[in-house]
């Protein structure tokens, strides 16, 4: 069995996805969502991502931890390590999971998302300062299978859209 490769990322309006090695919002709403798509599944990050603060060099609960990273001296506990993207889908191939997901960073998406068959977009309605953006994806092919509108309240800090796209 071939696994859907899963992008899942938030972004804002302008396309930021990061400012200073974490998140430059808060939605706790949107963080629970990524928490229930990914577990039970292998996720593949960039070694910075891994760093980040939302992460803090722990691999994620539940699920298979995959960093890939060119720092060939890389290691940390209870991850798998991948110098590559190929690498890293094969590493998690060998699961014989249904869904792969890649969790970040910016580079990644984009290495991994003409591959993909499927894109977790979380559009947060604002407009953000950051330093690290989703590179910019050509939805012509794909159809929009979910659009889930969240209003800000006290658990998010701005309105977001939980949108789902299948390759078509």
């Amino acid at each position: 069995m071939t696994a859907t490769i899963s992008l899942i990322l938030a972004a804002s309006e302008n396309g930021v996805i990061g400012r200073d090695g974490g998140l430059p919002w808060r939605l706790r709403d949107d963080l629970a969502h990524f928490m229930r798509t990914t577990k039970g599944h292998p996720v593949i990050m960039g070694r910075r991502t891994f760093e980040s603060a939302e992460m803090g060099s722990r691999p994620l609960p539940h699920r298979p931890n995959i960093v890939v990273t060119s720092r060939p001296d890389f290691d940390a506990p209870d991850v798998l390590v991948a110098h590559g993207l190929d690498e890293a889908l094969a590493l998690a191939g060998d699961r014989d999971d249904d869904e792969v997901f890649v969790i970040g960073g910016a580079s990644l998406y984009a290495a991994a998302f003409e591959r993909a068959g499927r894109l977790y977009l979380t559009r947060v309605h604002a407009l953000v300062d950051g330093d690290t953006f989703c590179p910019p994806f050509d939805l012509a092919g794909w159809t929009l299978v979910r659009d889930e509108r969240h209003d800000a309240d006290a658990r998010n800090e701005h309105a977001f859209s939980v949108r789902v796209y299948e390759r078509v």
